[in-house]
């Protein structure tokens, strides 16, 4: 995988959405086939020998990818989304961000106990959306639970990858310093 292709065409959005916060826009990355390409092929690599049987997409940058994902490894894609936008039984988890709180919610008959479950996201920087998602899939009691990003920021006051936990099976495909 070409890194430093992906990061060229990563666009860098400062001051939003508050001033201060130094947005990293993957949509330039989806618009550029070639680096749908790439990172697709990555992850199809890092995860086709894992046995996932479904694809967790959390709301929204993480259906793209998810999506597609979960159809290269001939898996189910269920969606994690914001309150009010599933229309059946829902449960649900709230998260601290870093500029506010949020809640995102998942099916009930979303996952069964003997799945592999992969859960993607775009981006973990403090990582509370994903402890919200990682706390609902667990819910389900699935067989393994594995956790995906396309990046990792590693910055002064971002502890991401420590809020999530040790034990939790963590891939990047792109780690950024400031």
């Amino acid at each position: 995988m070409d890194k430093d292709f992906l990061i060229a065409n990563l666009r860098n959005i400062p001051d939003f959405p508050k001033p201060g916060i130094q947005f990293k826009d993957v949509s330039t990355l989806y618009k550029n086939a070639a680096c749908l390409k790439e990172m697709i092929a990555e992850l199809v690599k890092i995860y086709r020998d894992k046995g996932i049987t479904k694809v967790v997409g959390i709301e929204s940058r993480g259906f793209v990818l998810g999506a597609m994902l979960a159809s290269e490894l001939n898996a189910g894609f269920v969606m994690c989304r914001k309150p009010g936008k599933l229309p059946g039984e829902t449960r649900q988890a709230s998260y601290e961000k870093e500029y506010g709180v949020d809640t995102i919610e998942i099916h009930t008959d979303a996952i069964e106990e003997g799945d592999i479950v992969l859960i993607h996201d775009d981006l973990l920087a403090t990582g509370g959306s994903m402890k919200a998602a990682l706390e609902l899939v667990n819910s389900f009691h699935p067989k393994q639970v594995f956790v995906n990003f396309l990046i990792e920021l590693r910055m002064e006051g971002l502890k991401g990858r420590e809020a999530l936990g040790e034990n939790t099976d963590l891939t990047t495909l792109l780690t950024l310093h400031e």
